[in-house]
């Protein structure tokens, strides 16, 4: 029995993708020409007369991280891993990184074999007059924080897995139907998670969850991670992603960093930047406020008033220390809200089971300074209105 010998012709690899053609050599010319591709001859791939030279792939700059822009693309890096039962986590992020972010890009290395990080500002979770066209865009600042992580996960013996790519798409490619807008009335397809959306941040912001729960199934849908990392700063958020990820039965499993802070207690966040140095030298009223209510509910107090008068007390007293100042001096600012709330559905409580906990929670409007002094600095965009945000989980005792 003649035995024919079979040819692999790779066409083209991206990543790990690969396509090719198996087509054997011993064949006649004739039957050649009719099975190979067209443009194969004698047995080897040749390219097409009229095709472009294949653009290089973007990368972050002295580094393997890949810079993903399509849902194809990053579907297209996603397949191979799938082959190779490689886990993918991923940090879902709108740029301007900071120390918390990089907290849960180091957790996601340790436990994952692929790290993808997404920058994306998402408009559907702004409102109309909230600030979207203020928001701070770093990507240079953010790419090169990310090449310098890699460095340091690399050089970690401890981790599965590095940072492997930046998903960074446009609207466009996010919605690609149109986007719906941002107003409450607004027509699209759109992800609500009610009713644990609808109160605290969600009756201050009536679109933001409906806009967080939307991009997240998308990018959960695209990059279909194992794990997904966020941060315990945006814990309402976090109980509504994992409702997402419950009603929807997503397999994702995830996976919640502690908050990371300041020396001196502030919540990092990416809208921090907006303070300047009077207003963050204010800025952590609301920790010590939290602070005061946990102390309460660690001296035994359950009942509502008990502990969240500890912190209004703290509240009020700073604010009128700011008041008593000149205004070229003062910081102004406005308690959005104080919370005590059921850990599981964010409903708030008038007594504590101290079986189940709670969440202490707060919001707070840094309003603009009164007086600026000549050649103060007032933060990002001439320093507007920053709403600030913060939490403290009461264990079960």
């Amino acid at each position: 029995m003649n035995t024919t010998r079979v040819q692999e012709v790779v066409l083209f690899e991206e990543s790990r993708d690969v396509v090719k053609f198996m087509y054997p050599t011993a064949l006649p010319s004739r039957q050649l020409q009719r099975t190979c591709p067209p443009n194969a001859h004698n047995g080897h791939l040749l390219p097409p007369p009229s095709s472009p030279p294949r653009p290089a792939f973007e990368k972050i700059p002295s580094t393997s991280i890949r810079v993903l822009r399509t849902v194809s693309a990053l579907r297209r890096w996603r397949r191979p891993h799938t082959l190779d039962q490689r886990t993918v986590a991923l940090v879902p992020t709108m740029g301007a990184l900071h120390e918390g972010h990089l907290s849960l890009i180091r957790a996601a290395a340790r436990d994952n074999h692929e790290v993808v990080v997404s920058i994306y500002v998402n408009p559907a979770q702004f409102g109309l007059s909230e600030d979207l066209e203020s928001y701070p865009v770093t990507w240079a600042t953010d790419t090169a924080a990310l090449a310098a992580l890699d460095r340091e996960l690399a050089e970690d013996g401890a981790n599965l897995g590095r940072v492997s790519a930046v998903f960074a798409p446009s609207t466009a490619e996010m919605y690609p139907g149109g986007f719906p807008g941002q107003a409450v009335e607004s027509k699209g397809s759109f992800v609500s998670i009610t009713p644990v959306g609808e109160v605290l941040e969600g009756a201050s912001r009536p679109t933001f969850f409906r806009g967080v729960a939307t991009v997240c199934m998308k990018l959960f849908n695209v990059v279909a991670p194992e794990r997904v990392y966020f941060g315990q700063k945006d814990v309402q958020q976090t109980v509504v992603i994992r409702s997402l990820v419950r009603d929807f039965l997503m397999p994702v499993e995830l996976v919640v960093g502690p908050t990371t802070r300041a020396a001196d207690g502030l919540a990092l966040s990416s809208r921090n930047v907006y303070l300047g140095e009077r207003r963050r030298r204010v800025a952590t009223v609301l920790h010590r406020a939290l602070k005061a209510a946990e102390a309460a509910y660690l001296g035994g107090g359950r009942e509502r008033e008990v502990v969240l008068g500890a912190a209004r007390r703290v509240a009020e007293e700073v604010l009128a220390e700011q008041m008593a100042l000149a205004p070229e001096e003062r910081v102004r600012f406005e308690v959005d809200y104080l919370a005590l709330s059921d850990p599981t559905t964010m409903e708030e409580l008038e007594v504590v089971d101290p079986a189940k906990g709670g969440i202490l929670s707060g919001a707070i409007r840094m309003l603009p300074v009164e007086a600026p002094q000549e050649g103060e600095d007032l933060g990002h965009s001439g320093g507007p209105l920053v709403r600030l945000i913060d939490n403290i989980i009461l264990p079960p005792s």
